[in-house]
């Protein structure tokens, strides 16, 4: 069974990011059938951080959505991980 087939357990994601203003994040299952909004980050336009956002999200895969809603506001990202491993090799019959 390839790995895309497990239900997969989304624990933390990790972005190296700048910017001006907040950013939202937010992960959604297949089909934005469910969601979870992450902690918003607070964006600099230099850091030395990573910052980290614990997740709690089971799915069988899942997409990321980054963004800002005001006005000039603006982010760079140069890298994101994403902590996953597989929890169920299917959901209940």
């Amino acid at each position: 069974m390839g790995v895309n087939q497990y239900i997969t357990h989304f624990g933390t994601i990790r972005m190296r990011v700048v910017g001006s203003g907040t950013l939202y994040s937010t992960l959604y299952s297949l089909d934005d059938t469910r969601s979870q909004v992450l902690t918003n980050t607070t964006l600099a336009a230099t850091t030395d951080r990573q910052p980290t956002r614990l997740a709690n999200f089971k799915s069988m895969g899942a997409r990321l959505e980054l963004k800002v809603d005001s006005l000039g506001d603006w982010f760079k990202c140069d890298g994101i991980i994403i902590y996953v491993k597989p929890s169920e090799t299917s959901y209940p019959q």
